[in-house]
């Protein structure tokens, strides 16, 4: 049986995301906000209860949103999963660089079933989620659309959404979204008029397989599990497993959500390190867990590219026996003027995997 639950109206709103369903992801291990001086306000009260997203009637309305039509990549998608595991790779190409966008997808299609393509903290300017998917899926890869609530309100996200169902993707993957206080853009005002747990209500209404985080290492550790059954509950058929530090503590989150009755696909992400630059990189996703002696094992070998591939393929193995999971996320990226490289690794990774 879930813990203890929250009714709506008993709720704590000084949250710096004005986050209903929280905690997010960015709680540090010590408990604190990710961006503000004191204790996450979720911490010590009860998982707030799934009860819809808040809205005020528009009567009179002579324009009313039309329906979405279902995504064709959706439905692709949910037919994939039903017949075998996939491979989901983090999309490395540089920002607002049509051409890079392209050589990356070009380089990963055929190689991965999708690739899931957000924002990083270095990276927060990006061309819209609908153009940025249809540059990708013209080479023949399907997007899984990385969707946050940091830099749009409801309005402008239904519009995107709408969009992102006529281009297809494969999935919508719902975030509540960095602060803007963290990573390169403090100058940005942060925008949180829907959280993680809302949007992917909203995306699944407009057609969407729907897919969600979840951060099993991070705190409160035990009512992890209770917060992604409300995410199930508002649409979200997905959950992308964060990093947790290996297969026994993914395997116990996915058991314990699963005895909850967060009957999901899951979706574990692998770290992909292959050099230095790849490791540093992977040291600033916000509480990262790895397996014991990931990094020491790839980075003092002899060649830790061939160490790193070996290391991926390893894992994925691992997270693929477990019951739930229905494929892993190569999850990383590199420096600047190298996403191509670390594009075709992602996708001899991939085909490892799937051989």
């Amino acid at each position: 049986m879930p813990t203890e639950l929250l009714d709506v109206t008993e709720a704590p709103f000084s949250c710096p995301k004005s986050m209903v369903y929280g905690p997010c992801g960015g709680v540090e291990f010590d408990g604190t906000c990710e961006v503000a001086p004191h204790a996450c306000v979720f911490l010590e009260t009860p998982t707030v209860r799934w009860h819809g997203v808040d809205s005020e009637e528009q009567p009179g309305h002579s324009d009313p949103v039309p329906p979405s039509p279902v995504s064709a990549g959706a439905t692709a998608m949910r037919e994939l999963m039903g017949v075998r595991p996939v491979v989901v790779a983090d999309f490395p190409a540089r920002a607002l660089d049509a051409a890079s966008l392209t050589e990356c997808a070009t380089l990963l299609a055929g190689s991965v079933d999708a690739v899931l393509a957000g924002d990083a903290g270095a990276a927060r300017v990006q061309f819209p989620p609908a153009y940025r998917a249809s540059l990708i899926q013209a080479t023949g890869l399907l997007a899984w659309t990385g969707f946050n609530c940091r830099d749009r309100n409801r309005v402008a996200m239904e519009g995107e959404l709408a969009a992102l169902a006529h281009v297809g993707v494969a999935g919508v993957h719902c975030v509540t979204g960095d602060h803007t206080n963290t990573g390169q853009r403090p100058d940005a005002k942060p925008v949180f008029d829907l959280d993680s747990t809302e949007a992917a209500s909203l995306a699944r209404a407009n057609g969407h397989l729907v897919s969600v985080a979840e951060a099993p290492a991070t705190p409160p550790v035990g009512r992890r599990p209770d917060r992604l059954l409300e995410k199930m509950r508002a649409g979200a058929e997905v959950c992308f497993v964060n990093h947790a530090g290996g297969v026994a503590p993914v395997a116990d989150f996915i058991g314990r959500a699963q005895d909850l009755g967060a009957d999901m696909k899951y979706i574990p992400c692998i770290p992909v390190v292959i050099d230095r630059e790849s490791a540093s990189l992977l040291r600033t996703f916000t509480t990262l867990v790895l397996p014991p002696g990931y990094l020491d094992r790839i980075l003092s070998a002899t060649d830790p590219f061939e160490e790193g591939i070996a290391a991926a393929v390893e894992l994925a193995h691992g997270f693929l026996s477990i019951e739930g999971v229905a494929g892993v996320n190569l999850s990383g990226g590199t420096g600047p003027g190298r996403e191509a490289w670390f594009a075709e690794a992602l996708a001899r990774i991939g085909r490892e995997v799937l051989a």
